[in-house]
């Protein structure tokens, strides 16, 4: 199913070289004004070749809305928008020689050998744009609640930024791994601010639950974690808690190892969450695969137009998964 929420549904559609792809939001609220210039800017920091660190696949990335909006606002009803594919190159692609890292094997196991090939079909990175597009009407909706997402990178392979320098170190880490045939993954953190203590549900309803499986069905997700993350297990309780304090009328936490969220519900501290996106498994060193038309062993080198890190791509798509599961909880409360 590539249909996502509880209160909002939110289907993603299309493959990296068919004709489109898109999304259907369905159960946005009526009356919500949509800006589509914004809608575009936000799209274009997701596009590809626009910098020698991304692909040189060219996507102008222009919106259509066929439904939903009137007058520049929301109707109520399904809002269904697309963005064409204008500049795939499907002879690249070659079934029978899987991909290592990519979802080629598996997708051809799943789908008996009927599944779309062609770029990593619906598997793809280009369905991200549509997460954008959608994420560009839910980010509009939740500033005028004064809720803010607004994500940053803070690690690339082994530059952290906490280094000095780190966008020129960053910046040289890619290069040298594209100039090596090489590809390099990264993290990105998010922080949503704004949000009402209480806002969320139980178990599988839960904050980190929900923004958990959203952020991991953007392709080249390996990892999330919250607040203190992995590092809490090193703790003890005395340090791990965040005191409770009461200041000129307002509770508070004077730490927030738990990011925001107790128990699934908001704390009304910031919401912090970290993605660790794996390297491009499209790399041009020579790979071990196997030849399934053949059944025997042999080595592949990719070609084609690929990033040699999606992480910089990917940060606005981080910020509109993070806020479509705060506005999914809004819409239920």
């Amino acid at each position: 199913m590539n249909t996502f929420g509880e209160n909002l549904k939110l289907t993603i559609f299309g493959e990296s070289h068919g004709e489109a792809v898109g999304m259907v939001l369905d159960g946005f609220p009526a009356g919500e004004r949509i800006d589509l210039d914004i809608v575009k800017e936000e799209l274009k920091r997701r596009a590809p070749g626009m910098s020698e660190l991304s692909t040189a696949r060219i996507e102008p990335d222009e919106p259509i809305f066929i439904s939903g909006l009137l007058d520049g606002h929301s109707t109520g009803a399904p809002i269904c928008a697309m963005i064409k594919n204008t500049d795939a190159r499907s002879s690249e692609y070659r079934p029978e020689k899987p991909r290592p890292g990519h979802a080629d094997l598996t997708a051809q196991i799943k789908y008996r050998g009927f599944a779309d090939y062609r770029g990593g079909g619906p598997f793809s990175g280009r369905l991200t744009a549509a997460m954008v597009l959608a994420g560009a009407i839910f980010k509009q909706a939740l500033e005028r609640r004064d809720i803010f997402t607004e994500a940053k990178i803070i690690r690339i392979g082994s530059v952290e930024i906490t280094q000095p320098d780190f966008d020129f170190a960053m910046r040289k880490e890619i290069l040298d791994a594209r100039a090596s045939g090489d590809s390099v993954g990264g993290v990105i953190e998010c922080t949503a601010t704004g949000l009402p203590a209480g806002l969320g549900g139980l178990l599988f309803s839960g904050l980190e639950s929900r923004i958990a499986a959203a952020l991991y069905a953007i392709p080249g997700t390996k990892g999330v974690e919250f607040g203190a993350g992995f590092e809490i297990a090193k703790m003890r309780g005395s340090e791990a808690n965040d005191p409770i304090r009461l200041e000129k009328g307002r509770i508070f936490t004077e730490t927030n190892n738990s990011g925001g969220i107790n128990g699934g519900l908001a704390n009304g501290m910031p919401v912090i969450v970290r993605c660790a996106l794996r390297p491009t498994p499209s790399i041009t060193r020579e790979q071990k695969t196997v030849d399934l038309s053949k059944m025997e062993n042999t080595t592949m080198r990719i070609s084609g137009r690929h990033d040699p890190c999606i992480v910089p791509r990917a940060v606005p798509v981080v910020e509109s998964m993070v806020a479509f599961c705060i506005m999914d909880a809004i819409c239920g409360d």
